[in-house]
């Protein structure tokens, strides 16, 4: 079952009309295939033609869709021989960040990313994905590691923001950021990360402070969430449209402003409605960037990121 966000009610309406017919036409002599090829047709036109002018407050939607693929999700579709390691050796353990060692395309590879879950149950034991101090913490542990044995980091972002609870902040939550977006820019091994639902503020600079920084096409990254700009400007979530509009979220935008380094193409209607295509399409895509990456020392690979976030910083 898809779950249809408010902009799909035509497509939604159609596919139903679709599925009716064919319900309908079991054990019925009437021939009503052309019929059903032409609205099959016309709901794949306009969910293309939808899909292709979505405003930056639609994309924020499909970013956040409660289908679309998680850290799990792209463990199951894209790596290979994932064995999860957890704890930070300082405090606990944290399920809304995770991490470990994977391979990609046959190259070993040290995985670490937000999981936000995909019911009731699992979005509680994540923890909606917002990551806690011993999270991050967890985050440096195996980016030393890889550093330590020369594995490559690949970072999958998706979190709305750290936890801005009083207990994440009673055991460091901003100095954990703050250590964990350093640990990414002192790799000495080549690291990227893909923003692959949302991207937000430093929950997510922490773990995408990397050389590459790729973006699927209808994902979002921004220093807060639309509702939380407009209740600041405008002192009401319901401005939450314009906020998206003014504070340039989608990957085009971020792409023109040199904040992302490449766009990833999803499945036509989103990465919810294929989730293994997405996901195999990203882990190219990656493969790609750390083909290229492979190729440059310990020394620049840091200058790189340096220079490109003074780049965006100036």
């Amino acid at each position: 079952m898809i779950s249809y966000l408010e902009f799909e009610k035509p497509v939604a309406e159609l596919e139903q009309r679709i599925a009716e017919l064919r319900s309908a036409s079991e054990g019925d002599d009437v021939d009503i295939s052309n019929e059903l090829q032409r609205l099959e047709l016309k709901s794949a036109e306009l969910l293309a033609s939808t899909y292709a002018s979505l405003t930056p407050w639609q994309k924020t939607q499909v970013a956040r869709h409660p289908s679309r693929p998680h850290f799990r999700d792209y463990v199951e579709h894209a790596f290979e021989e994932f064995v999860p390691l957890g704890g930070d050796r300082l405090y606990g353990d944290d399920d809304a960040i995770l991490g470990g060692l994977a391979k990609l395309g046959g190259r070993k590879v040290v995985l670490i990313g937000h999981e936000k879950g995909n019911d009731t149950a699992s979005r509680i034991k994540h923890n909606f994905g917002m990551g806690k101090p011993e999270g991050y913490r967890k985050a440096i542990r195996l980016m030393e590691l890889a550093g330590r044995f020369g594995l490559p980091v690949v970072t999958l972002v998706d979190t709305s923001g750290a936890f801005p609870g009083v207990e994440a902040e009673e055991r460091g939550q901003a100095e954990a950021i703050a250590r964990s977006t350093e640990a990414c820019l002192a790799l000495p091994v080549p690291m990227v990360a893909a923003i692959v639902g949302e991207g937000g503020s430093g929950g997510a600079v922490a773990l995408a402070s990397a050389e590459r920084v790729l973006m699927f096409e209808h994902a979002v990254y921004s220093v807060i969430s639309p509702e939380g700009c407009a209740s600041i400007l405008w002192r009401t979530a319901e401005k939450a449209p314009d906020a998206a509009e003014a504070m340039k979220v989608t990957a085009q935008n971020l792409a023109d402003l040199g904040v992302i380094d490449r766009i990833v193409p999803e499945p036509v209607g989103g990465a919810h409605r294929d989730p293994r295509a997405a996901a195999q399409t990203l882990a190219t895509a990656i493969g790609e960037e750390l083909d290229m990456l492979s190729r440059e020392d310990s020394a620049s690979l840091i200058r790189m990121r340096e220079e490109r976030f003074l780049k965006i910083a100036g």
